[in-house]
Parts: structure tokens; C-alpha cells; sequence
């Protein structure tokens, strides 16, 4: 699985005992290469505060380590939320056979990346670490994106609006464009033979 959008959910608050400190909140993540900024692309985005080399880590996608089964709760309840008009954006990343990495965290500004079908990054799995590498070099300024990686089954579920040439309009693994192009195409000519 990779990342989509989505607002984090926020978690309740709970009475502390007298006499304990409250647990200290993390900050969020930052890069020397790049921030936050309003995304053409869609909502909050990150871009690149100077010119990045091809090659580069950019920042580290951090997030909490979470088994399978969890992240299929996790999913579940993503898409409960979805169903329900809200946000169903998807932050999990696969790290191995039996963890993944949920990056839904208010504090991981990595998970503000968005997709596009003509990325300048990608993701990278270094030893169970999720990094953002620039794919080729990154001119001051440009947003920075990755192919999200979806597979082609739920592709109705996830629209693309990366605005490429290349675009199919949805956000779909490079690996899996050329069958969603076919089931459009058929969508199509079943639509005009009605």
C-alpha cells in the first residue's frame, strides 16, 4: 500500500493524575530541502526550498509501526469513514510481509506529498525506513510528488488531479495505467453503444 490524503483523526483527550506531566507532543518533521505549502495539486503540498539533486533523501516518511492486521482495521475503518462523505484518504505504507507503516500522524509533514503520474521522487524502503528520494533533479521551488503505487481495483475510489499529460485520472501504480486505460476505454464504448 502507499499514501493519499486524508485528515488526520484526532485522538480524545485524557485526564491526567495529579502530579504527572502531560506526554510531550512530537514536532512535526522538517527537511533542509523542502516545506509545506498550499498544493495546486490538492490541499496542503511540500516543495522545494532549494534546487534537490537526483538522488537526494529528502525527508523520512515516519509514522507508526503497525502489523497487518491492524492495518487492515485501520483500512476498514478509512473506508467506513469514506463511505460516511468523509475523508478516505489512505497514509499506510508497506514495509514488509507482517508490518506496515501507518503515516497519518498530524506530525509526519511527508504523508503532504502528493501523487502524480509524473513524479520527481519516489518512495525507497531502506531497512524498514520509508525515505523520499528525488528521482531526478529538482528545480527551487517545484512541488514534490511520488506515484502513489494504488493498485488498479479500487481505482474508482482515488480521482488524480496531478494535471500531467500522462494522466489517466486516477491515481494508479505506473505498473497498472495501461489496464485501467483499457477498462475506460471499454467503460466508454459501453456508454456510447447505449
Amino acid at each position: 500500500m502507499s499514501k493519499a490524503k486524508s485528515a488526520p483523526r484526532v485522538p480524545a483527550k485524557k485526564k491526567r493524575a495529579a502530579g504527572t506531566t502531560p506526554a510531550p507532543t512530537r514536532a512535526a518533521t522538517t527537511s533542509e530541502w523542502a516545506h509545506v505549502w498550499q498544493s495546486p495539486i490538492h490541499g496542503k503540498g511540500i516543495r522545494a526550498t532549494r534546487a534537490i539533486p537526483s538522488g537526494t533523501r529528502i525527508m523520512e516518511y515516519e509514522g507508526e509501526r503497525i502489523t497487518k492486521a491492524e492495518s487492515e482495521r485501520r483500512d476498514a475503518a478509512r473506508a467506513a469513514r469514506e463511505e460516511a462523505g468523509g475523508d478516505g484518504c489512505v497514509y499506510i505504507f508497506e514495509i514488509n510481509q507482517r508490518y506496515d507503516l501507518d503515516g497519518s500522524m498530524e506530525w509526519n509533514t511527508a504523508r503532504l506529498i502528493n501523487h502524480s503520474c509524473e513524479p520527481n521522487c519516489q518512495s525507497e524502503n531502506v531497512r524498514g525506513r520509508i525515505w523520499i528520494t528525488a528521482r531526478r533533479d529538482i528545480a527551487e521551488g517545484e512541488e514534490l510528488s511520488f506515484d502513489y503505487g494504488f493498485d488498479v481495483e479500487n481505482w474508482q475510489q482515488h480521482r488524480c488531479l496531478c494535471g500531467s499529460p500522462k494522466c489517466v485520472g486516477y491515481i494508479v501504480a505506473k505498473s497498472h495505467r495501461w489496464r485501467l486505460r483499457k477498462r475506460l476505454a471499454k467503460l466508454r464504448r459501453a456508454t456510447k453503444s447505449k
